[in-house]
């Protein structure tokens, strides 16, 4: 019988050819969701889509991008929020 845990959906399934040529279904957890831009919703490039776990064992560089609003804005809307910030500073 399968594990109660194994019974839903939120873990995917795998199936794996062993040595003595079965197939038995390993369960492994999903990964999480694409990163989205906070301002137009479209899926963030550069940043990681990884567990929790693994991302603890990255560097921060491979976590998301280097710059301003990086892994929070596309670079569209990044490029777009730079302009609004320096045509409100005053001199």
């Amino acid at each position: 019988m399968v594990a109660g845990k194994h019974k839903s959906r939120s873990m995917r399934r795998v199936y794996i050819k062993t040595p003595g040529g079965t197939n038995k279904i390993s369960y492994r957890s999903r990964k999480p969701t694409q990163a989205k831009c906070a301002k137009c919703k479209a899926n963030l490039s550069g940043v990681s889509r990884a567990t929790k776990a693994e991302i603890t064992n990255m560097p921060k560089s491979a976590k998301r991008p280097e710059r301003p609003y990086g892994g929070f804005f596309c670079s569209k809307c990044t490029r777009e929020a730079l302009r609004e910030k320096a045509r409100q500073t005053k001199i």
